[in-house]
């Protein structure tokens, strides 16, 4: 199980949001580029960063703060990146700065010409972002709702050329209220697609309930805040995710 810290950037700031909602926001730190280096120096192995202005607009609003993160924890690390990326063009531009892997989800469902073809030319670069709010797919920066009935829906994604899904229960992003455990499995349960966990990470608990669950096909977990306010200790949780039934992931 591979843990991976979030930084997630609004006006040039790492912020956290309580429920996706842009008007509960606090900012963690003013340098998104010191917290990368943080969490690197504490042997992050990926680093999940969302353009949260980008998310809102539908453009890239932080790629210049996004680059110089890149350039100073090197290319040879992992990253995936999302948020306003809605055309080949930006893909490609982040790829160009050494972005690992790129994050669609408004995109999915809006233009789902788009995407296929994103997933053909960048193969092995794209994540699908699943954000789910009460049971519907949340798009826009969490902003709108669709009607998108995920369990019919889930299975298509077989389909693409996809190198993850990221299910995030936004419902319980930042509030420290345990991860959705059981829907988190359902998804996994639903493709052959390897599935990245969010939303809820509170403690160690919560890590040992994910590993649990890892034969099913969640492979990772993403967490924010908690790291943030110091619930959980990235090093300690880390190395029980790579020891648990002996498993010991690099990558």
């Amino acid at each position: 199980m591979l843990l991976i810290p979030a930084i997630d950037i609004k006006e040039g700031q790492c912020v956290r949001l309580f429920q996706g909602d842009f008007e509960q926001v606090s900012v963690c730190n003013a340098d998104p580029v010191a917290v990368g280096v943080n969490w690197v120096r504490c042997g992050a192995r990926r680093l999940h960063i969302v353009d949260l202005d980008g998310a809102r607009s539908g453009s890239p609003k932080n790629f210049d703060c996004i680059k110089n993160l890149i350039e100073e924890v090197g290319v040879e690390l992992p990253i995936q990146v999302g948020g306003g990326i809605r055309d080949l063009e930006t893909i490609e531009k982040y790829l160009d700065i050494g972005v690992k892997y790129v994050i669609l989800g408004t995109s999915v469902f809006k233009s789902p010409g788009f995407f296929r073809e994103a997933c053909d030319i960048f193969r092995g670069h794209i994540l699908c972002g699943l954000d789910v709010r009460d049971g519907k797919i949340a798009l826009e920066g969490w902003y709108k709702l669709s009607q998108v009935d995920i369990a019919s829906w889930i299975p298509k994604l077989d389909e693409y050329a996809l190198e993850g899904i990221i299910y995030t229960d936004v419902s319980r992003d930042g509030t420290l209220s345990g991860i959705n455990l059981d829907a988190t499995l359902e998804i996994a349960n639903l493709t052959n697609i390897p599935v990245i966990a969010s939303g809820g990470v509170a403690h160690l608990e919560d890590i040992q309930k994910l590993c649990q669950i890892e034969d099913h096909g969640v492979v990772a977990v993403i967490c924010g805040k908690a790291l943030y306010n110091g619930a959980l200790d990235f090093v300690a949780a880390q190395k029980f995710a790579d020891t648990y039934k002996g498993v010991n992931r690099a990558d």
